[in-house]
């Protein structure tokens, strides 16, 4: 990032419901504040312990997260006409790859649950992870109860 530009509002979005309103959130606040938006897609390839996954024929993770990614970002754009909104795909752990993009971003915007309670109790939870070690303010939106 140059000295004159301003740092971005960096937004992990997984297609869960809780990551797109997160999304729509961070879209307000940077589209606010004057500030560009950078969001981000996980993927990492299946891994057990002694057994080989089984992966469908044509599995393509990275191809996967495209389509997450491509749908929300221009319907950010829309609704946000000046915004700028750029998009990154990484291969790696979630909670990792967001807390390095944290280095040198305005906020780190996650939600409060991907894609599933238990998977987070089992796997460790991506939003406490950020909160815990990201480099900038961190907002992790939870979703109001209807």
């Amino acid at each position: 990032m140059a000295d004159d530009e301003a740092p971005p509002v960096v937004v992990g979005i997984d297609g869960s419901a809780s990551s797109l309103e997160a999304l729509g959130w961070a879209g307000d606040y940077a589209a606010t504040m004057g500030l560009p938006v950078e969001i981000v897609t996980v993927w990492d390839w299946p891994s057990s312990y002694g057994w080989e996954v089984p992966l469908p024929e044509g599995y393509d993770p990275s191809a996967d997260a495209e389509r997450v990614l491509s749908e929300p970002a221009a319907t950010l754009a829309r609704h946000h006409p000046g915004l700028s909104v750029t998009t990154t795909i990484v291969e790696g752990h979630p909670a990792q790859v967001l807390v390095e993009r944290s280095h040198g971003a305005a906020l780190l915007v996650v939600g409060s649950r991907g894609h599933g309670e238990f998977a987070g109790m089992v796997l460790g939870s991506v939003s406490e992870h950020c909160a815990a070690q990201a480099r900038c303010p961190v907002l992790v939106y939870h979703r109001p109860h209807k």
